[in-house]
């Protein structure tokens, strides 16, 4: 399989740049930025190239890696929305734009673990690829600056990041996130090993409800082969395991987000 990271695959940054311009930015992030959406309550969300890990000291650009994650991410979130699982997605607007429903975004990242990986190993000293008792749910701190710290319910509750009813209707959210995910990925021969969401606060008059905002895609999942181990997230860019753009093609692959034949063709993606 060959994926699709010839530069003339994808918009020209000078083009892509110029239409930007031209629109209210909101916000910039390592991964994406944020528009003024044409409609009262909505946002643009942009899919940049950009890979961060290691709270942004390692960086690159890869070549696909936003338009890849954004029908992906827009694959992920059509599918919880049908099951009644409540998301701020609305439509795909192009191949690196989706439009979504403003919110508050809880100052939160919700971790949803089934295998031991990454920092749990390293915080436990339990060897990488170790099941779980049972899915685990882990809270950090959106700080970039503090390096996204693990915090408690306690820590939650007291500086009220989110009330006792917002931490139960979390914890019900993630784990529904969690048996959607894994049946789909265990369906074409994918391991979930973790994931990472946020949580949106959306008001309809007085009332508030949590959604599924930002984005899942491989760079918020750990994502492993079921018969290789072989690694389809961004632990490929994180430990120098290869292409990217390939892992996030085969995820998309297997997933019939891309055709199994002639996925380097840019116009099957858009």
């Amino acid at each position: 399989m060959r994926a699709p990271t010839r530069r003339d695959s994808f918009p020209r940054p000078g083009l892509e740049r110029s239409l930007m311009a031209r629109r209210k930015k909101i916000y910039e992030g390592k991964a994406k930025i944020l528009y003024e959406g044409p409609e009262p309550g909505t946002i643009v969300q942009y899919f940049k190239d950009d890979a961060t890990a290691f709270n942004a000291e390692k960086k690159d650009v890869i070549d696909g890696k936003g338009v890849l994650n954004n029908r992906l991410s827009e694959f992920f979130m059509t599918g919880l929305n049908q099951i009644g699982v409540p998301t701020h997605f609305i439509r795909r607007l192009n191949m690196r734009e989706q439009l979504v429903r403003n919110c508050e975004i809880v100052p939160l990242e919700v971790i949803v673990r089934n295998y031991a990986a990454g920092t749990m190993s390293k915080r436990l000293g339990i060897a990488e690829g170790t099941q779980l008792p049972r899915p685990i749910v882990e809270y950090c701190y959106k700080d970039d600056a503090l390096g996204d710290p693990l915090v408690t319910e306690e820590h939650i509750a007291a500086f009220g990041w989110a009330s006792q009813q917002d931490m139960d209707d979390i914890l019900s959210l993630a784990l529904r996130v969690n048996d959607f995910m894994s049946g789909m990925m265990l369906a074409v021969g994918i391991r979930l090993v973790d994931f990472k969401i946020e949580i949106g606060r959306v008001f309809d008059g007085d009332f508030q409800r949590l959604i599924v905002a930002d984005e899942i895609s491989p760079d918020s999942c750990r994502l492993w082969d079921i018969e290789t181990g072989q690694k389809l997230d961004k632990d490929v860019f994180r430990r120098d395991l290869g292409s990217l753009t390939d892992a996030y093609s085969e995820v998309a692959r297997r997933l019939g987000v891309l055709p199994k034949s002639n996925v380097a063709k840019p116009t099957l993606i858009n």
